[in-house]
């Protein structure tokens, strides 16, 4: 009896294990949510109530309804290895030209999607400008792409309030950049270098001193 017991208790422990996402993965008591990160900036560890697997690996999140959203469009929320290309750019700028990466050729650019109702965004402007202002000679350029539906006069007037220069440009309803980009919520930021490649993504705002660290690097020597 005492041998089927252990037996049948190891039997159990297999088979737990098969079915556990990624062998031998153990779940950790806390992390913090990868979707709760991207969507709200939340950087506090949560109790883990869900786990779900993607391409080999597993992901341990705080929610039910967090774990549906991952699995939903996964890459928005997992650590993507940089650089990988850059998505198609369809945007219009105000004055109702169309932008795309050609009009960046050579250049190092931070894509900011952005809305004149966003709170974070709006607080985040005047050091993109500062940045701007800065590296423009270098050959880096601050995009800013509003995701104000249809409302570009809106734009026009508050960018012409926060004295803006960095090129504005409002988002496509057809074929929406951030659907592209993957972006859940903003803002949102994306570092693309001079081959047309992502290198960095920021979910929230931007970190200042990465980002400047970062253009050391590709921008080169400032002689």
């Amino acid at each position: 009896m005492n041998r089927l017991r252990w037996t049948m208790g190891a039997l159990v422990l297999v088979v737990a294990f098969l079915l556990s996402p990624g062998k031998g993965w153990t779940a950790p008591h806390k992390v913090v949510c990868l979707v709760c990160q991207v969507k709200e900036g939340k950087s506090d560890a949560e109790p883990v109530k869900e786990v779900r697997t993607f391409e080999g690996e597993s992901y341990a999140l705080c929610s039910k309804a967090c774990a549906e959203e991952f699995m939903q469009d996964p890459m928005a929320y997992v650590p993507v290895k940089a650089p990988w290309p850059a998505p198609e750019l369809r945007v219009t700028d105000l004055g109702g030209e169309s932008i795309g990466w050609p009009d960046f050729k050579g250049k190092v650019v931070l894509v900011d999607f952005w809305a004149t109702w966003c709170g974070p965004c709006r607080k985040g402007m005047p050091e993109l400008q500062a940045l701007h202002d800065r590296y423009a000679s270098r050959g880096f350029s601050v995009l800013g792409i509003s995701i104000d539906a249809g409302d570009a006069g809106k734009v026009r007037k508050f960018v012409a309030s926060r004295k803006v220069t960095y090129p504005i440009a409002i988002d496509s309803s057809a074929q929406p950049t951030w659907e592209g980009f993957r972006v859940k919520a903003i803002p949102a930021a994306f570092l693309v270098d001079r081959e047309g490649r992502v290198v960095a993504r920021w979910a929230g705002a931007v970190n200042m001193a990465e980002l400047e660290a970062r253009l050391g690097g590709l921008l080169g020597r400032d002689d």
